[in-house]
């Protein structure tokens, strides 16, 4: 019986597969256009069900159009043909599954645990996702994303994966507690407030000297302005 179900979900992924997503990644998956004017795309061939749900889930795929980067935006799939979808590409060949929720369940980790994921951040994502997790530029208008709406789910798949630019961090690079914990940090950021105020991007020195110069400079220069026109005033009445 469940043989049968999940044939009748990898067919249902096939059917949904054909019709989204062949003109650029090819009917049987394989990658390419047609030579007709199609966008060519990768291979997706041994990518796993784990990319798909994370492309197909954050809504990066299907891309509206080709570009360096393909930003993140609102799903155009349901939860249950992303899942069709997956089966259907995970049946093409092995790749990396979806992990199991306890993979990334934060529930109950400490404050330790936190710090730690905080190190592991630092060391291994903050040359591009910033030490805030904002997201910076990267060359050839590529750029790394913001992880402030990034669910635990999509984070894990992300490093699993390794998602346009990004780099592998498998469990040999990372395991899966530090994946975990690293999680765990991400989280905690996202749920940081600013208790100076205004967080100004959390760039640094870059938009807190830029915010110095355009606001406290130029309140400077019209309180100069102000105060010369006021003088230039008082001169005239006494010469009257």
């Amino acid at each position: 019986m469940a043989d049968s179900s999940q044939s009748q979900q990898i067919e249902e992924g096939r059917k949904l597969f054909a019709v989204g997503c062949s003109s650029c990644h090819g009917l049987n998956a394989e990658g390419g256009g047609n030579g007709e004017g199609e966008v060519a795309g990768p291979s997706l061939i041994g990518v796993g069900a784990a990319a798909i749900d994370f492309q197909v889930g954050t809504g990066r795929m299907p891309a509206v159009q080709p570009g360096a980067q393909i930003p993140e935006k609102p799903p155009v799939y349901t939860q249950a043909e992303i899942e069709a979808l997956a089966a259907y590409v995970a049946s093409l060949a092995p790749g990396p599954a979806v992990p199991a929720e306890e993979s990334y369940d934060i529930t109950n980790v400490t404050d330790d645990q936190i710090a730690r994921g905080g190190e592991l951040f630092r060391t291994n994502c903050t040359a591009c996702h910033n030490f805030a997790g904002k997201g910076g530029a990267l060359p050839n208008g590529r750029y790394a994303p913001s992880l402030m709406d990034s669910t635990p789910r999509h984070i894990y798949q992300a490093m699993l994966t390794g998602p346009q630019q990004m780099p592998v961090f498998s469990d040999q690079v990372l395991q899966p507690d530090d994946k975990r914990d690293l999680i765990a940090y991400v989280v905690a950021l996202q749920e940081q407030k600013d208790p100076g105020g205004f967080g100004l991007g959390r760039l640094g020195p870059v938009s807190e000297g830029l915010w110095g110069w355009l606001v406290g400079i130029g309140l400077l220069v019209g309180v100069a302005v102000w105060i010369g026109a006021k003088g230039v005033k008082v001169r005239r009445t006494d010469a009257d």
